[in-house]
């Protein structure tokens, strides 16, 4: 596990809970992205419904092409920490009070329904932005209902049936997204799917938006067939082509440093930490996933079996088991892998637990934490 060299001792030295994130791992998944732009021309953009951590949005923006929202404050916190980049939103439904802002700040707006389109385009084009609409291909790809937006009874994006060519004057582009945690062959698949059902209209638009979903970053992903699929589309179309990773971007760049408070002595044995699947790692409960653990194997493939759970009165407030070389102790960190995705934007405080603090790690290995909570930040969400 090369990738964590010399990350050992800010474990020990971190205040726990703390998710810390390393520059020079960041930097890694950029250089791809950024090669990405380089050799199609594509433009990539941050998802920051993913990794929202704008400390390092000076750093993402020197790669990328900018950032896209799925509202007005992640809109806002592209425009104030990335100047300069592109600012892309998406949202189901658009509140009327918030929209003025939202033309201020984003340069493209897309929309999920043609009655969304008729109601607020018109502001939009007046505005001089540029304006599209999410498509639903119909083609599901995964097996997670919850994430799947080409599920049957999905709300997101515009099927064929709805779709109303006369109405297009002043769109200029299309947008879809359907992947999660995927690899290319899973988009080449709905490329072609998006071609059958509304290839007819790619010839009137500008750009074609492929959303997020892609895991670019990760070990073993087919980058000559996403290069591909981009090169087909502006070909074929003449398109300038988008994607949105959000994973992509931070994938392995992150940790959440934990302590082991308790021990109680079962078959397995249960170490309590001070840090919750269900408020600071909720995926592992709402996908449901394992997340990695630095140092640990599978259920009696070390010496030692422990399950791992969080301290709140949740009784499905477990983490997973995992087994060590060496037995687990008070006071011990246990350090989760993968943290810096859909976790700190997704955390909570559900029974007054802390936030975990936020730590950066600079190309030197030198930490320093970027923000940490208390309990005003706990009774401010009440």
């Amino acid at each position: 596990m090369s990738y964590i060299d010399g990350l050992e001792p800010i474990w020990q030295e971190v205040p726990t809970p703390a998710y810390v994130v390393d520059e020079s791992l960041l930097r890694r998944n950029l250089e791809i992205l950024s090669g990405l732009q380089r050799d199609t021309g594509c433009h990539v953009l941050l998802a920051q419904k993913a990794f929202s951590m704008y400390h390092f949005y000076p750093l993402i923006g020197s790669y990328l092409s900018g950032a896209t929202a799925s509202g007005l404050y992640e809109a806002r916190l592209a425009h104030e920490e990335m100047p300069g980049g592109e600012n892309h939103i998406f949202s189901p439904a658009y509140r009327a009070e918030e929209f003025p802002e939202i033309l201020q700040l984003c340069d493209h707006i897309i929309f999920n329904s043609f009655a969304q389109w008729k109601h607020f385009g018109p502001a939009a084009l007046a505005a001089g932005r540029e304006c599209g609409l999410r498509i639903n291909p119909e083609h599901s790809t995964q097996e997670h209902a919850i994430y799947d937006p080409c599920a049957p009874d999905s709300r997101l994006g515009i099927r064929l049936a709805e779709f109303l060519p006369d109405q297009l004057e002043g769109i200029s582009g299309l947008h879809f997204h359907t992947l999660c945690e995927q690899d290319a062959d899973a988009l080449a698949e709905t490329l072609a799917a998006v071609e059958e059902k509304f290839g007819n209209y790619l010839g009137q638009m500008k750009w074609i938006n492929f959303g997020g979903g892609h895991h670019i970053t990760r070990e073993g992903y087919d980058l000559a067939l996403l290069k591909k699929c981009i090169r087909h589309m502006q070909d074929r179309y003449g398109l300038r082509v988008y994607i949105e990773p959000g994973e992509a971007v931070a994938l392995q760049t992150g940790f959440l440093v934990s302590t082991v408070l308790e021990i109680i002595p079962r078959e397995p044995a249960i170490a309590i930490l001070d840090t919750s699947a269900a408020c600071h790692m909720p995926d592992v409960i709402e996908m449901p996933y394992r997340p990695p653990v630095v140092g640990s194997g599978e259920a009696g493939e070390k010496a030692y079996t422990y399950r791992l759970a969080g301290p709140t009165c949740l009784a499905g407030d477990n983490i997973g088991t995992y087994s060590f070389d060496q037995p687990l102790r008070l006071g011990d960190r246990v350090v989760f892998g993968d943290m810096a995705i859909y976790s700190m934007v997704k955390n909570n405080t559900f029974n007054g637990m802390p936030l975990p603090a936020i730590v950066a790690v600079d190309a030197q290995h030198h930490w320093q934490p970027v923000r940490q909570f208390g309990y005003a930040d706990f009774k401010q969400r009440l």
